[in-house]
């Protein structure tokens, strides 16, 4: 069989990653490099290499984060609080392992959607599946949802992520109905999948936040007492910059 048609066969078996080395290696003569064996380790690797890339680029595109944040452009300065250490253990995916939480807490423009971000995007590298959400949006979405049929499809899209991250919550006040779809969500990912919080309002007011005994108990006690926290401070990341 000629070059040509075994390329031919390769584009119509779709292993792109295998057809660009094969293609490579014929344009350098670089099999001559190769024992026979060893040439056919190296197509196989590219391909796998080729499709866990692309993998990792769905991952990203429908996660659909804020930002295009990156664990390596995160900032330390001693005036933030934030422990380098601690991000770069989360960032190695161990926490979603063990389907522990994250709570992000700080004033506005301190980067707490950024660095929810990036351990997001972190994860999807790992090939994780991850979504993203304004709390704010998410529950708007949630009550259309409820009026178009669709709310059980939304929810159960939601609870198949292995992580969440819920981004402002607390911004805007929550009625009963987005409460009572927050502990639904949070109880079905209790123990089973990780999630993300951030947010401006300090963990010790989330319980006037929510203003409902039974539902503020519920929450708190499946996410709170047990997550890894990251307490923000200093001025605006944003102002800084300016």
């Amino acid at each position: 069989m000629s070059n040509s048609a075994t390329i031919e066969k390769i584009k119509e078996m779709k292993l792109f990653g295998m057809q660009r080395a094969f293609e490579l290696s014929m344009e350098t003569a670089s099999t001559n490099d190769f024992t026979k064996d060893e040439f056919i380790a190296y197509l196989i690797e590219a391909e796998y290499n080729n499709r866990q890339t692309r993998k990792m680029e769905r991952l990203i595109k429908s996660a659909r984060f804020r930002y295009g944040a990156e664990i390596e452009q995160v900032h330390y300065p001693h005036s933030r609080g934030l422990d380098k250490n601690q991000l770069l253990r989360l960032a190695e995916g161990s926490f979603i392992k063990q389907r522990e939480n994250i709570i992000i807490t700080g004033p506005t423009g301190v980067g707490k959607s950024y660095i929810a971000s990036a351990l997001g995007r972190q994860a999807c590298i790992y090939g994780y599946k991850v979504l993203y959400y304004n709390s704010s949006k998410l529950f708007s979405m949630l009550k259309m949802s409820k009026a178009d049929g669709s709310y059980v499809k939304q929810i159960d899209r939601i609870e198949k992520q292995d992580l969440l991250i819920l981004d402002d919550f607390g911004l805007h006040p929550l009625d009963e109905q987005s409460k009572l779809s927050l502990l639904e969500i949070i109880e079905d990912r209790h123990g089973k999948r990780s999630t993300i919080i951030t947010s401006q309002i300090p963990v010790n007011k989330w319980y006037e936040l929510l203003d409902n005994k039974t539902i503020a108990d519920a929450i708190l006690d499946r996410i709170v007492h047990t997550a890894h926290r990251i307490e923000l401070k200093g001025e605006s990341m944003r102002k800084i910059k300016n």
